[in-house]
């Protein structure tokens, strides 16, 4: 098959040669590198299996954490006032700001080392923190079932980003700069070794390709399968009783650590719904399946909200959903150089959408002469 070449000429040429890359995937890790690419002057081109943004991909979602807080993965607590920086740049970038500072609380159930890793990161990186005396708890989260709490915690340096928003911006913005979009063409084949993607039957081709394919990356990336597997996972959105509605809107975002669950909520604030998930990994799943979740994908879920929470059978069931996102065994980045013309960039076991500006910009400083292959690889897997 003959491969096709863009004619366009305006990009100006990177420090390695680099002028047109292909990413493949719309999701935010394939936006944002989309972003830090034309940034830099060099045209893209997206191509993404379904709409864009496509409301299967892993990034599509009303509020996502954003945090410092990150227990035994110090590594990544020392990436994040870099990625906040970047976010900022985006913002500017956007000319709206599509984060909300919250501050966030974590309820600690259990007895083992997150708050003593978590406390010396953020001295390391200058965030605040503070212990909630347990009999202040109630009064400030009075929702959370306090019996059995060990420690609470406020962090600062916490809040809601909106994906939605972001990735519906990002794509407004892109088009304007001249990315140009491949909607539902769902690339079946890459050629790291000559820059290739083969995509309907049609082969495209230029100076580097970059997967960014989410929870589906391993059917393109034979190297990554065993790697990064693919997860199922379940979340809820609830309705709070009215009598709670006016404390949930207020609410910080709030982390419940125990032993049979490690349950994130998200509060309905700026216009989305209360969101409740745990952070445990199911590892299994095929991300072709629906996103309606079943009642045995959320009964653990159930279970771990009726611990941690108080009369949570008051509140009303808007959506069970579940989503699909890679997992690495030890939850580090896995990107990689794959090939002289190829990038493949897993980001995600669960903390990868507040990470995607940095790994995109990391990823762009490597295809575009600025950091060594090796050097940005180091860097993402947070060791």
């Amino acid at each position: 098959m003959q491969a096709t070449h863009s004619n366009a000429d305006a990009a100006v040429p990177a420090k390695s040669g680099v002028r047109r890359v292909i990413v493949v995937g719309a999701g935010i890790a394939g936006l944002s590198i989309a972003w830090s690419l034309a940034r830099r002057g060099i045209e893209v081109d997206l191509f993404e299996q379904g709409s864009i943004p496509n409301p299967k991909s892993s990034s599509f979602d009303e509020h996502r954490i954003n945090r410092h807080a990150y227990g035994r993965l110090q590594g990544y607590a020392r990436l994040m006032p870099e990625s906040f920086r970047l976010w900022d740049a985006m913002w500017s970038d956007l000319g709206v700001r599509h984060y909300e500072s919250t501050g966030g609380i974590y309820v600690l159930r259990t007895d083992d080392d997150w708050y003593e890793t978590t406390a010396a990161s953020l001295d390391e990186v200058g965030v605040d923190y503070h212990d909630i005396p347990l009999d202040q708890l109630e009064r400030l989260v009075p929702m959370i079932e306090s019996e059995g709490v060990l420690r609470a915690v406020h962090v600062g340096g916490s809040g809601l980003l909106y994906p939605n928003r972001i990735l519906t911006d990002l794509v407004v913005h892109l088009a304007a700069r001249g990315v140009r979009f491949h909607a539902m063409s769902a690339v079946t084949e890459v050629d790291p070794e000559r820059g290739e993607v083969t995509a309907g039957g049609k082969v495209h081709a230029a100076d580097m390709v970059v997967v960014a394919a989410g929870a589906w990356i391993d059917r393109l990336v034979p190297s990554f399968r065993g790697q990064a597997v693919p997860s199922r996972q379940a979340v809820l959105f609830l309705a709070p009783p009215p009598d709670l509605a006016a404390l949930w809107a207020s609410a910080p975002v709030i982390v419940v650590k125990d032993d049979e669950a490690g349950l994130y909520t998200l509060p309905p604030r700026n216009g989305t719904r209360l969101k409740i998930g745990d952070h445990r990994f199911s590892r299994i799943g095929d991300a072709d399946e629906d996103r309606l979740a079943t009642e045995a994908d959320v009964e653990s879920l159930w279970h771990g909200l009726r611990k941690c929470y108080r009369d949570i059978d008051r509140y009303g069931v808007l959506e069970q959903k579940a989503c699909y996102y890679t997992v690495t065994e030890d939850e580090n980045f896995l990107v990689r150089a794959i090939g002289p013309q190829g990038w493949a960039v897993s980001a995600c076991s669960g903390h990868g959408f507040k990470l995607a500006p940095l790994v995109a910009d990391s990823v762009a400083r490597a295809i575009a002469g600025e950091a060594g292959a090796a050097e940005i690889e180091r860097k993402l897997e947070g060791r």
